[in-house]
């Protein structure tokens, strides 16, 4: 808390280090780090440095137009965002409970999306590093050099993506941005030949998504002091779980834990869920920071996700990930639970109960059932709460009588993230750079932390308030990968002008009394 204070006081005798733009994750976003003479670290932030006002222009829309409107917050993610937008529509038109076979094309449709976003995420973009090092040669840290180090393992990552591509596709139309989730229920079931194409495969999927699983507990068996260590802090979780306790991906009540284990609530109803979370802004990012209310502002900030999910649920209801995440949860005395590499081992038991789940409902005939909508009593209000690749997502609207969407507000997977990524950078950072020469090996370090939580900064970019801003004018020879404060942006070039508004909206530069311009 010192350094912190010194640094708000006295930044300028500081020098400021820049990742500009964090690599690898979805959307831009970027780290700042302030070191002293010594190298030594004083303070680290994750800045979102994009907006994208979708809680605003989706007012005035008519409601049905939603679940397909918000899918464009993201490519990686949009049938989450259909989904969770669908649930709170579900609300408006009364479809209190959908029938058998919308629901379960919807869970279907879910699950395809927790798989293919969980293989792209961990063997396009988290594998180079946990292959070859974090500070390997750069060169090659990417899915290409995977590929040619390590063909089978990209076979697999890219064949498992484009299953739950496939299996997105027949239930949602498209394998991006589709349409076949709509208020009421689902537009779509399969047919017996789409249903006939997706068991073709899906043991293969379920035998890969376990040889994931065996990949990185063998990595954390190879260096467990480090995998362990690295970027290590505790914090309170939060997630869904369904009615017995099981974890629940597409619905369920709101459970959250303390940092120590102990329940702090269970089995909220989401249709309240700012009973029991609020949100904050600060001035130095675009993304919001949820708390717990009961802890505070201060205290309540939580994690969610994978890591989460799978230590938060009494039991997985998939036999393959239960067993797995039992022997998870018993590695090494229970240390892998609380590692933020962890993430990775939880994620790979989650693409594999998703693809145990997949092949489930498959067997189900209720997935070529006919009744596809419900309806009941109309709502003004309507919340839907999801778990998305990256954690609980949070859609909420409001309706007026003309149909009309006249209140939205989201609270994204990485939002709830957003104190924890900060936490993570802030413990590697102090590991691994303070004190010593940067390099961008060491600087990788700091994007490894961030990419554990498989960050969707796109989806995560929603401010309240008036937001700061500022304009920094540069004269730009070329092009670099990170900056310090006397080369601005990795490039030799040199800050010729600078422009900041405040949080009270008034333009000065840095140089001017305070008088607003």
């Amino acid at each position: 808390m010192t350094s912190e204070l010194e640094t708000a006081a006295h930044p300028e005798n500081l020098r400021r280090v820049a990742i500009d733009h964090v690599s690898r994750v979805e959307g831009h976003g970027k780290v700042t780090i302030l070191l002293d003479d010594d190298n030594k670290v004083h303070q680290v932030r994750l800045h979102i440095v994009e907006f994208r006002g979708f809680e605003k222009f989706i007012e005035g829309r008519p409601y049905w137009e939603v679940p397909v409107m918000v899918q464009r917050l993201c490519g990686i993610c949009p049938v989450s965002h259909h989904l969770a937008a669908s649930k709170a529509m579900d609300m408006i038109v009364g479809a209190r409970q959908l029938t058998p076979t919308a629901e379960k094309i919807r869970r279907l449709m879910h699950h395809g999306q927790i798989l293919q976003s969980h293989a792209l995420h961990f063997f396009h973009l988290s594998s180079p590093d946990l292959l070859f090092g974090f500070d390997s040669d750069v060169a090659k840290r990417n899915i290409v050099g995977v590929a040619a180090a390590f063909p089978d393992i990209a076979r697999k990552g890219v064949l498992l993506r484009k299953y739950g591509q496939e299996v997105i596709r027949m239930t949602a139309g498209k394998r991006v941005h589709g349409t076949g989730s709509v208020p009421g229920g689902v537009n779509k079931s399969l047919t017996a030949d789409e249903r006939a194409a997706l068991l073709k495969d899906i043991y293969q999927m379920v035998a890969w998504s376990r040889d994931a699983v065996r990949m990185i507990r063998q990595l954390f068996e190879q260096n467990l002091a480090f995998y362990n260590a690295f970027g290590r802090f505790t914090a309170h979780g939060m997630s869904l779980v369904r009615a017995d306790g099981a974890m629940d991906l597409y619905h369920g009540g709101l459970r959250a834990r303390k940092a120590d284990g102990s329940l702090l609530f269970d089995h909220v109803n989401y249709d309240h869920y700012w009973d029991v979370i609020t949100e904050d802004v600060k001035p130095w990012s675009y993304m919001k920071f949820p708390f717990l209310r009961a802890l505070g502002p201060d205290d309540g900030w939580y994690r969610v996700g994978p890591l989460t999910r799978v230590t938060n649920c009494d039991f997985i209801g998939t036999p393959l990930a239960d067993k797995e995440r039992e022997e998870f949860l018993a590695y090494d005395g229970g240390s892998a639970t609380g590692a933020t590499l962890g993430y990775h081992w939880a994620r790979m038991i989650e693409m594999l109960h998703a693809a145990e789940a997949i092949k489930d409902l498959l067997h189900d005939d209720d997935i070529v059932g006919t009744e596809l909508m419900a309806s009941g009593p109309r709502a003004e209000r309507g919340v839907g709460v999801i778990e998305a690749p990256r954690g609980t997502l949070i859609h909420h609207y409001r309706v007026d009588e003309n149909d009309q969407v006249i209140r939205a507000n989201l609270i994204v997977s990485t939002t709830h993230n957003n104190q924890a990524m900060n936490e993570a950078i802030r413990v590697v950072a102090k590991q691994y750079l303070s004190g010593r020469e940067l390099t961008e090996g060491l600087l990788n370090h700091i994007e490894v932390a961030i990419r554990c939580f498989d960050p969707c900064l796109s989806c995560a970019t929603h401010a309240l308030g008036q937001m700061p801003l500022e304009v920094e004018l540069v004269r730009v020879p070329s092009a670099g990968h990170f900056m310090t404060e006397g080369n601005p942006h990795g490039t030799g070039g040199t800050v010729i002008d600078r422009m900041t508004r405040n949080m009270r909206g008034v333009c000065e530069r840095p140089e001017d009394s305070g008088s607003g311009t």
